[in-house]
């Protein structure tokens, strides 16, 4: 019998696509969502994000090495 894995949670803290807004200061997801896509969001009802991007500032270097 196949166990189904549940998708992985994602925090928006660590996303790379979620930036602060100096002039509103809060912070927001900088993707384009659709109409049902942000209603999950705002909701916390976001199984996993499609679009999460781990926020590594140090990617970059470790590929020079």
């Amino acid at each position: 019998m196949e166990k189904h894995k549940k998708p992985a949670r994602t925090s928006c803290d660590s996303c790379a696509n979620y930036g602060y807004d100096e002039e509103y200061e809060y912070y927001v997801c900088e993707v384009n969502l659709d109409e049902d896509e942000m209603g999950r969001f705002l909701r916390g009802t976001v199984e996993s994000c499609p679009y999460y991007r781990r926020d590594d500032e140090y990617a970059v270097v470790r590929k020079q090495m």
